[in-house]
């Protein structure tokens, strides 16, 4: 949790400095989403290629795993589609690229502000931001209750990294797997889909 609150410090600083321009003009003149989105997508090629584990585990998995990422994507839209039917500020493909985050909020919000607008980019940052922080305090919850698919559900995209850990520690070891392989699927997944919905 302390690693997204981080993340949520620094977008809080960045919407103050925007608001009150306490850097130089010639900042504000340049979209610097774009190049970060670059560095981003080199950055996430790097950590997928060099999981010499993860790409194993994926090979020798069962076909049925791939039913995992495949609920968490048919849930995740099932979701949003009923958010965007009860409120009248996103539509549905909005609702859709926004919920096409999995968790995955870095990555997400940038591609959705440079797809979109700021104002669905933000929207898709704090909504994804959210789904982290629910699965890092809600996990055992989740597992308790709707068994031990849920946290990875509800993990997304971060069931690979940052909430495999409390993932891990309350479903058990030998869901690892099932973990770390839907996250990397939802995780090659996002760009694609949120550029198809937008």
């Amino acid at each position: 949790m302390k690693g997204s609150l981080i993340i949520l410090a620094f977008f809080v600083a960045g919407v103050i400095t925007g608001i009150y321009r306490f850097l130089p003009g010639q900042i504000f003149q340049t979209d610097y989403s774009l190049y970060a989105l670059y560095l981003l997508m080199f950055l996430v090629g790097i950590g997928i290629g060099s999981n010499k584990k993860a790409l194993t585990l994926i090979k020798e998995v069962n076909f049925k795993i791939l039913l995992v990422p495949l609920s968490v994507i048919t849930g995740t839209y099932i979701g949003v589609s009923v958010f965007s039917l009860v409120q009248s500020n996103l539509n549905l493909p909005d609702s859709l690229a926004v919920g096409s985050g999995f968790g995955y909020y870095s990555l997400s919000s940038v591609l959705i502000t440079e797809l979109s607008n700021e104002t669905l980019g933000v929207i898709a940052l704090l909504s994804n931001i959210t789904r982290e922080i629910i699965t890092l305090l809600l996990t055992p919850v989740f597992a308790r209750y709707f068994g031990k698919l849920a946290p990875i559900a509800s993990g997304g995209a971060t069931a690979m990294d940052t909430t495999l850990p409390v993932i891990t520690k309350y479903i058990g070891s030998d869901y690892a797997i099932i973990s770390v392989f839907s996250g990397v699927v939802l995780t090659i997944l996002v760009p694609f889909l949120i550029e198809i919905i937008l």
